[in-house]
């Protein structure tokens, strides 16, 4: 009763993790379509390159798809693990903000960033507990 009690509750907040990280990098792979010029001003900003919108529908096509992948739970280590490194490599190159939350009106909320980078961490390390779509509980 308690193993069975564990994996569905285990199930369920892999679950949660997968939805909510998967509308979270859905959202950022839109925006690329959407504002394509943010994805430029960003990686100028952030990272000092010069990109052009063309990557930037790349780059959204590519979230896009490890979103989907997220949602159904498949291609769990590339996936999850893809993730887990895009967007650490987007709290690695705020640090500046991170260290100095007040410095403008906006930093503070570059500081959503670092949990939502543990959760990833979480999702990755727990991904073969995960049980997605179709697949059968281990």
């Amino acid at each position: 009763m308690k193993d069975e009690l564990l994996t569905q509750t285990v199930s369920r907040a892999l679950l949660v993790l997968r939805i909510t990280l998967g509308v979270f990098l859905l959202q950022w792979g839109i925006e690329k379509f959407v504002v394509p010029q943010n994805t430029t001003a960003i990686w100028g900003y952030f990272y000092g390159l010069n990109v052009s919108e063309s990557l930037g529908y790349l780059f959204g096509v590519v979230e896009i798809a490890i979103a989907i992948c997220l949602f159904i739970g498949r291609l769990k280590t590339i996936a999850y693990g893809a993730a887990l490194g895009l967007h650490a490599v987007s709290v690695i190159v705020s640090w500046r903000l991170l260290l100095d939350p007040w410095g403008n009106s906006t930093n503070h909320l570059f500081i959503a960033g670092v949990p939502v980078l543990g959760a990833f961490i979480a999702l990755f390390l727990l991904r073969h507990w995960d049980h997605g779509v179709g697949e059968p509980a281990r």
